[in-house]
């Protein structure tokens, strides 16, 4: 029986190895967008928020995207397109607005006191949830139909769990780097102190780099998203322009033909990510209008 059990255990994590490799580019984008949402944050919160966002996670992973794609799979597939559609529509708005702040355009009060840190747990986890679900559902598809319920159960789990670590593992030693640089500065050594005040010096732009990072893999995953689940549903344009531009560069080889189907996916990202914060601040803008005018009369 424990050699039975063990040959189980082996299968459920081969099979994980196998479908996490899939999952690559969307966890090195999760691990990207993550480190601005702990920016702004007190030193002493910032491992106790990446914990909580890490929390926040799994849960997202094991009690809503698990179960509801193991339950849309068996009874509602058709329903799994229109749903990524949606989450990517919102990590294009999500990185539009991004890329609008970086040219002075904000849409929300400026608050120059201390992150709110629960809004911050909050907008953190409802991305994540979005990257989450790209990341399981591409590992769901990558497993063996045959493998029945309760070995793709415990693979799925398997691979949340390994993800889930993977990211915010990476997340809180970047968001420590400074900490350690600082360490460094009280060595007896000088050469040790001097690396410290490098790296110490040098954190501003890596956190400026990791957050364009971030805000570029938002509007990647996001346009990617929408574009092939527009191609399973109802239109299939946008897939049918990147799929004649990369046919076209094919003898550039499979690097130069994954970064220009990245940058057309970014592209098209931020193109409707624009149009939905349009759509949004022209709505917010009637709705606020009757207010303004009842105030004035």
């Amino acid at each position: 029986m424990s050699v039975g059990l063990l040959a189980v255990v082996d299968d459920i994590l081969t099979a994980a190895l196998k479908a996490s490799a899939k999952t690559a580019g969307v966890v090195i984008d999760d691990a990207a967008v993550t480190p601005q949402y702990v920016q702004g944050i007190t030193p002493a919160r910032e491992l106790p928020v990446v914990w909580k966002i890490a929390l926040g996670s799994l849960v997202n992973k094991f009690i809503i995207i698990i179960p509801i794609a193991l339950l849309l799979t068996a009874f509602a597939p058709w329903v799994l397109p229109f749903l990524l559609i949606i989450g990517g529509g919102f990590l294009c708005f999500e990185g539009a607005e991004k890329v609008l702040e970086w040219f002075g355009v904000h849409h929300a009060k400026e608050d120059d006191g201390p992150r709110d840190e629960n809004k911050l747990v909050f907008g953190a986890i409802r991305t994540d949830l979005i990257l989450s679900t790209e990341i399981m559902l591409i590992a769901l598809a990558s497993l063996d139909a045959d493998f029945g319920i309760w070995m793709t159960l415990g693979a799925l789990l398997v691979i949340g769990l390994a993800m889930t670590t993977l990211v915010y593992g990476a997340v809180a030693l970047l968001v420590k780097i400074d900490d350690i640089g600082l360490r460094f500065m009280k060595s007896p050594s000088r050469r040790v102190r001097r690396a410290g005040v490098r790296v110490v010096a040098s954190m501003p732009t890596v956190f400026r780099v990791i957050s364009i990072i971030g805000t570029v893999a938002m509007l990647w995953v996001g346009g990617h998203l929408v574009i092939e689940n527009l191609s399973e549903t109802f239109w299939h344009g946008p897939h049918d322009v990147v799929h004649a531009v990369t046919h076209a560069i094919e003898v550039a080889g499979p690097v130069i033909v994954w970064i220009v189907e990245t940058a057309l996916s970014a592209v098209f990202g931020l193109a409707l990510g624009l149009v939905i914060v349009g759509i949004i601040t022209g709505i917010t803008r009637l709705v606020s209008r009757p207010k303004s005018d009842a105030a004035a009369h």
